[in-house]
């Protein structure tokens, strides 16, 4: 007979581990109690729970994410897969970070969450935990289906770095618009093999604990005050900006703006061109307004979402790399987390 496979729960708090308290939703519920919830995972493998965190995700830091990375690198060898549950308002910001911070990742690491607690009548907690652990512990032969950073949330599985949450409402909360998803779970869990992520070199698994979150973002809109992108470009050690763009990568073509743009660049700030729309890709060649960016020292963020640039200049900048170094990185694939053209 066939060992049940050992998973590794890690409670961080969330909604999904939340009572209603005087002061609204508050996380109370123990790791305990989630299992408690879920008899049911008892027939699918083993499930071991930790109080890692216990807090409202939009409290995450960079600090708790390395609390997550040294419990799975201390618990490696042990488990077979890991589920995080997690609050979902920056649960794409953890699944992102994470995706980078465990180097050689080859065993499943499953985010997920809910937008009703656990206790509610019509909770989505449920399900989203019981499938997530059963994705975890889902195996072909010796090896897991899933080996890498993913959140679940409702019926798919997507690669961490490429989902964003969409809704404040609604049970499909999070989607990935520039990736397929990577499992769909219906009456079966139906695997997206050719788009799962598979390491070509075993290693062992490398944690990264360093992040440098002099990072900013700059959302682009109509009517833009100088003063306001002249003081966000200039805040003192300001390394890298998330640029959001129009369309393919479009911003205005105003002297005053491409000057503030290239004495940042100039100084070896690293910006990233991302598109603000949910889908497609940034091509700064397309347009003039784009190519502007590119002739004033502006790299390509492709197709990344915002979660995923943003976490990943904090974490190229936190491994001491120069800012060519950076920009270099930035425009390759590290984990999946971008579609580069060959």
């Amino acid at each position: 007979m066939q060992q049940k496979k050992r998973i590794l729960l890690l409670a961080t708090g969330g909604t999904i581990a939340s009572r209603k308290s005087d002061n609204g939703l508050k996380p109370q519920i123990t790791p305990e109690e989630l299992i408690e919830y879920i008899p049911q995972v008892k027939e699918i493998c083993d499930v071991e729970a930790v109080q890692l965190l216990n807090l409202d995700s939009t409290n995450m830091e960079p600090a708790h994410w390395k609390l997550m990375v040294h419990a799975i690198w201390e618990h490696y060898d042990d488990f077979d897969g890991f589920v995080i549950a997690h609050g979902t308002d920056t649960m794409a910001f953890t699944a992102s970070a994470l995706s980078f911070m465990l180097e050689n990742l080859s065993k499943p690491v499953i985010l997920t969450g809910s937008q009703l607690p656990l206790g509610m009548l019509r909770t989505d907690g449920k399900e989203n935990l019981i499938t997530a652990i059963e994705i975890a512990a889902a195996h072909d032969g010796d090896s897991p289906i899933i080996q890498e950073v993913c959140i679940f949330f409702e019926n798919d599985l997507m690669r961490g770095n490429r989902t964003s949450k969409t809704s404040a409402d609604n049970f499909n909360a999070f989607h990935s618009y520039n990736y397929p998803v990577l499992a769909h779970a219906g009456i079966s869990i139906h695997y997206n093999l050719p788009h799962i992520y598979r390491s070509k070199l075993k290693k062992p698994l490398k944690p990264h604990y360093t992040f440098d979150n002099n990072i900013a973002i700059l959302k682009l809109f109509p009517g833009m005050s100088p003063l306001v992108v002249e003081n966000l470009l200039k805040t003192p050690q300001l390394k890298g900006v998330v640029m959001e763009t129009f369309g393919s990568g479009n911003a205005p073509s105003s002297e005053w703006f491409l000057k503030l743009i290239r004495e940042a660049t100039d100084k070896g700030i690293v910006i990233v061109n991302i598109t603000q729309c949910h889908t497609g890709s940034v091509e700064m060649g397309r347009y003039k307004t784009g190519h502007h960016l590119l002739e004033n020292g502006v790299i390509s963020g492709y197709d990344s979402t915002t979660e995923s640039a943003v976490t990943k200049l904090m974490f190229l900048f936190g491994s001491g790399l120069s800012s060519e170094e950076v920009k270099e990185y930035m425009q390759c694939s590290l984990i999946g987390e971008i579609t580069v053209e060959d």
